[in-house]
């Protein structure tokens, strides 16, 4: 298949890059580097089955060759990432997403929507399942995110009702692993260059906040299956094994052998405060449970990091979750 992959030098998108290349597709990447790097990509430089182009699909692309597929997983992703470009994310899942859901009607491609669990917001139902509609404010400092996702699973579903193009949603839970930057603020990258650095755990409000860890090899296998079965709802792809902040400091703390203390800070607006997947809908419908377990995830994920903080400098010590 020809595949347009929106977002391909992210974290998320160059794994998932990989894996399509693997299975024998032909990729297409788009990127306008604002959070991804193209360092992410240097193993797909010479393979004649993947092609990437710079540009922001907050405005329209042209695409000459034919497509069978557009996955848009294009967004700043972490918290600090967003709230530093609060117009560009809004921008990237409104206009973005309508413009791509153009293309793929312009050329009789089906479409997958890299979505979010942030759609559920601060959850009072839990785990979450998709029928739950979410808790989210919708001015607050978050939304430009969860709104922005929010409105993209509308305008994807609507695509879908009015001209029944073919489409798939998949709702991210938090997930890690090697390529993330050491800078993108996220929870896991934070704690672990800090371990490395020897610079002390930075915990916001009590610690026992949680979230659900997935490995970025299962996400990955979760959105392959999706794209081969028929199902136009969302879905829920994420670990169910939930952690609090705590829990993951010292399982860090242990396996860098740092003695780094843990530093609280105040919770940040809007910080949810428990996170955990419903992943029946998955289980059933694409066969798929997540089979990495966060310890052993989060060891190769700190041997990356080890091999890339003398070349990527200290971490910036901003935390989010």
């Amino acid at each position: 298949m020809r595949v347009l992959l929106t977002g391909a030098a992210g974290f998320v998108g160059s794994h998932l890059a990989d894996r399509l290349v693997a299975d024998g597709n032909v990729v297409i990447g788009v990127d306008n580097l604002a959070t991804g790097r193209r360092s992410n990509l240097a193993q797909l430089s010479d393979n004649r089955a993947f092609r990437f182009v710079q540009a922001d699909v907050s405005l329209p692309i042209v695409v000459d060759e034919p497509i069978d597929w557009i996955l848009h997983f294009a967004s700043p992703a972490s918290p600090p990432q967003y709230l530093q470009r609060p117009i560009e994310t809004l921008q990237v899942n409104a206009e973005g997403t309508r413009h791509l859901l153009e293309l793929a009607r312009q050329k009789g491609a089906a479409f997958l929507l890299a979505s979010t669990s942030e759609v559920y917001g601060d959850p009072l139902v839990h785990p979450q399942p998709e029928s739950y509609w979410g808790n989210v404010n919708p001015v607050g400092p978050r939304s430009v995110y969860d709104e922005g996702k929010r409105y993209a699973e509308a305008i994807t579903t609507a695509f879908h009702r009015t001209f029944k193009l073919p489409i798939r949603i998949c709702r991210i839970f938090n997930t890690y692993g090697p390529r993330m930057s050491p800078q993108d603020g996220r929870i896991v990258s934070n704690l672990i260059t800090q371990a490395l650095a020897g610079d002390p755990l930075t915990i916001y409000g009590d610690g026992r906040q949680t979230r659900s860890f997935q490995y970025v090899d299962d996400l990955v296998e979760g959105v392959v299956r999706l794209m081969r079965v028929d199902v136009s709802t969302p879905v829920n792809l994420g670990n169910p094994d939930e952690h609090t902040m705590i829990e993951l400091a010292e399982l860090v703390t242990a396996l860098t052998g740092s003695q780094s203390p843990m530093e609280f800070r105040p919770l940040p607006e809007d910080d949810p405060q428990r996170r955990q997947p419903d992943i029946t809908n998955a289980m059933e419908a694409l066969g798929w449970e997540p089979v990495v377990v966060l310890e052993g995830g989060l060891r190769r994920t700190i041997e990356w990091f080890h091999s890339q903080l003398p070349i990527a400098g200290q971490p910036s010590g901003k935390l989010g979750s």
